[in-house]
């Protein structure tokens, strides 16, 4: 066996890691390398992401105005997703790789929930959890009566609610003027306290049709739900219709409990105005907890 003697003539003063011999590669390789290395650090990242928004918390937003007066159009909040047990709807679009539900937990009344709703359950929901299994529901003249009593109703001072970009009044005789000259909504706002002690504010604009309900009865597994905002929500007193309500909805559709605030928007942002984005910004609101 004979060895390869052709060697690179290099000047005596340079220092030898920096002799490289005859077909040698030059910096390729320590290029793919970095490229390797970015890749492998990129889907690690995306692993990180994935497992954090299916197991520890994930964010989302409120579209609409059915959870007035505790959430606005443009909050955007943290839902923790351990409280209640992960399922597929813990995934990234209910991936079915988890089998039924783990670590399962019931939620407590007066919890404010995310949840798939039926019968697509393709559609992020949320609402409060008014009864659970075996209690029986029914609104009588706007009051909710659980397990045949009537839950504690307090009138409290008007919701104000500022007219802004995603924010509109439901009529005329709710407008009202501001100390500062402009308009807001001026809601007729409630107490409500549930048996375990939780209490919360709902908003209630007058008769409706649905102020006025048959007595439900919660089945083993479910959850009868609510938006606070009683007037403006297709909740758990409509039927399971796409659009139409949710109907009573199985505590298997759960995806989280309402955590944190972390952001929240009148709506005023333009992307080619950067000011408009801390102008439009609810501070007042970024922190709060549920």
């Amino acid at each position: 066996m004979t060895r390869n003697m052709d060697i690179t003539m290099t000047d005596p003063h340079v220092a030898a890691a920096d002799r490289q011999p005859v077909g040698a590669p030059d910096t390729p390789p320590v290029q793919e390398k970095k490229e390797e290395n970015f890749f492998v650090f990129l889907a690690k990242l995306v692993l990180l992401v994935v497992v954090f928004r299916s197991f520890i918390f994930s964010p989302f937003n409120i579209p609409s105005e059915s959870m007035l007066p505790r959430l606005e159009n443009g909050d955007y909040l943290l839902a923790s997703k351990w409280s209640y047990g992960y399922s597929k709807y813990s995934m990234p679009f209910s991936l079915p790789v988890i089998p039924g539900r783990i670590f399962a937990s019931q939620p407590e009344r007066g919890d404010i929930v995310i949840f798939k709703a039926p019968p697509g359950n393709d559609i992020d929901y949320i609402k409060r959890v008014i009864g659970l299994p075996g209690d029986t529901v029914q609104v009588r003249a706007g009051q909710v009566f659980l397990n045949g009593k009537a839950v504690p109703k307090q009138r409290v001072d008007n919701f104000i609610l500022p007219l802004t970009a995603n924010t509109h009044c439901y009529g005329v005789e709710f407008e009202a003027q501001t100390p500062d000259g402009g308009m807001a909504c001026s809601y007729p706002q409630f107490r409500e306290t549930l048996p375990n002690g939780k209490s919360y504010n709902v908003l209630d604009l007058g008769a409706q049709p649905q102020d006025d309900t048959q007595v439900f009865s919660v089945p083993a597994g479910h959850m009868f739900l609510m938006g606070d905002n009683r007037d403006n929500s297709l909740d758990s007193r409509f039927p399971a219709i796409e659009g139409e309500g949710i109907g009573i909805v199985p505590q298997a559709n759960l995806v989280g409990k309402a955590s944190v605030m972390m952001f929240s928007t009148n709506g005023g942002a333009e992307w080619l105005k950067p000011w408009t984005w801390f102008t439009a910004a609810r501070w007042s609101r970024i922190g709060g907890t549920f």
